[in-house]
């Protein structure tokens, strides 16, 4: 297996298109990635505080929306 400069060395000697499909690839994981992350953290109920802080503000009518 290539290492990580091999790897970074190659990249740099892609053409535009094959680096923007590689670039949006690569985004794309990460995304999926951290979207599996959110979810988890959702579940274990990591997140409800923020649930909490959005229904005070809105109680409060200090809630914004965009």
């Amino acid at each position: 297996m290539p290492g990580i400069a091999e790897i970074q060395h190659a990249i740099l000697k892609l053409p535009e298109s094959e680096f923007a499909l590689l670039r949006h690839w690569f985004n794309e994981l990460d995304w999926a990635e951290w979207e599996q992350i959110i979810e988890a953290d959702s579940d274990e109920g990591k997140l409800d505080f923020l649930v909490a802080e959005a229904k005070e503000a809105k109680e409060r009518g200090s809630l914004e929306e965009f």
